[in-house]
């Protein structure tokens, strides 16, 4: 299990300063028209439950909501945005599932299948090193890879600089992996520990609910078995991200069901940095839902209200574009990710972001936002201050 730490892993606090505002009491019945008893809750910094959460995210009074998640978000971070330069290594797309949302998996020998030998990585991660703090790495399922293709890779790069961080795996990829190699869960993730892992990746966690993963990826791990890894992860001293994917065919209370079961893992477990919500990118041409920028602002500001333990809430620039990212920083937001090179998977489902911004560029985005930007590692380690 995790303790408080400088960073706020346990504690969700920081040691920024706070700048918490208060309106006066004759405007708050005209600027929460709806959401009074809201807004007392988080004045008070009381738990919201799950009515709460499908309100915040029914609401039309968009700006209190903004104001209500900014509060939560000052509470904890005060003006600091953090970002790290990240380098984000796929892999494979080669995969075993067929999950309908997907438009990053491949068959082997399809078009457009790929897969990195590992000198092929150490090259890439050799030639730019001095850039790179934290390898952010997720893949498909391949299945004919042998286990020591993932202890060389981890190994390796910490073969060609020990200081950086490797951010790897999602809890999907765990569990697969122990089913391939007829290993528990809690073995590969201490072998993974001891060539070099640092921390895993939220992804994979999709929408837990049953009803959208039978529609749309009905072979990938459920949510009990996502949360299963995760709780073994941090038991083990790995710490990780989490994640949601919003936007398709779920509805709004499994959305909140979804921060809930999140929430309760926190309070448990103390392993999670951060939240990072994934709007989903239709590839289809029957696709209906999508999410729009209100929706994205929405998600960031309803899981910074709902994780009231979760240290930071990450706007990945990737899926919502760094101009909407910007703005959520006054909805919640205290995270643009980061520098974020050669990242496929949103690309490949037909992301039109830029596929990389540059460190001077996030810090004018995080600037030109009223804030301060902070340069981190993978663990939130404070690395350089821009104020």
């Amino acid at each position: 299990m995790f303790q408080s730490t400088s960073h706020g892993l346990a504690a969700v606090r920081s040691d920024a300063p706070q700048i918490e505002r208060e309106i006066p009491i004759f405007e708050e019945a005209k600027a929460f028209a709806g959401l009074e008893d809201i807004y007392s809750k988080v004045k008070a910094g009381e738990r919201l439950n799950r009515e709460d959460g499908i309100r915040l995210y029914n609401t039309d009074n968009l700006l209190a909501l903004g104001f209500l998640a900014n509060m939560v978000r000052e509470r904890i971070n005060g003006a600091n945005t953090y970002f790290v330069r990240n380098y984000y290594l796929n892999y494979t797309n080669i995969c075993e599932l067929d999950c309908k949302f997907c438009s990053f998996y491949r068959k082997e020998g399809q078009d457009g299948a790929f897969l990195m030998s590992l000198d092929h990585i150490f090259k890439t991660i050799e030639s730019d090193k001095e850039n790179i703090t934290e390898m952010h790495i997720v893949g498909g399922l391949h299945d004919g890879l042998p286990y020591d293709y993932y202890l060389q890779m981890l190994r390796g790069i910490k073969k060609i600089d020990s200081r950086i961080h490797i951010k790897a795996f999602t809890a999907v990829e765990i569990d697969f992996f122990a089913r391939l190699y007829g290993l528990t869960v809690e073995k590969v993730l201490l072998d993974f520990k001891e060539a070099g892992l640092d921390a895993m990746p939220g992804g994979g966690a999709e929408i837990f609910s049953d009803r959208v993963r039978e529609k749309m990826f009905a072979d990938k791990i459920g949510a009990d078995e996502w949360v299963s890894v995760i709780k073994t992860a941090h038991r083990l001293g790995i710490p990780s991200n989490a994640t949601m994917l919003y936007g398709h065919m779920e509805k709004i209370e499994e959305r909140v069901d979804h921060l809930i079961r999140l929430r309760e893992v926190q309070d448990e477990t103390n392993g999670f940095f951060a939240f990072i919500p994934l709007a989903y990118h239709p590839h289809v041409e029957d696709s209906t839902q999508w999410a729009t920028g209100v929706d994205n602002l929405k998600s960031i500001a309803v899981s910074r209200l709902m994780l009231d333990n979760f240290p930071h809430i990450k706007a990945y620039w990737i899926s919502m574009g760094a101009k909407v990212a910007q703005i959520s920083l006054g909805f919640g937001a205290d995270d643009l990710d980061g520098t974020v090179r050669d990242e496929r998977v949103f690309h490949m489902a037909g992301a039109s972001t830029e596929n990389a911004l540059t460190k001077r560029q996030l810090v004018k985005l995080i600037k030109d936002a009223g804030r301060i930007p902070i340069e981190r590692d993978a663990l939130y380690n404070a690395i350089e201050n821009f104020a």
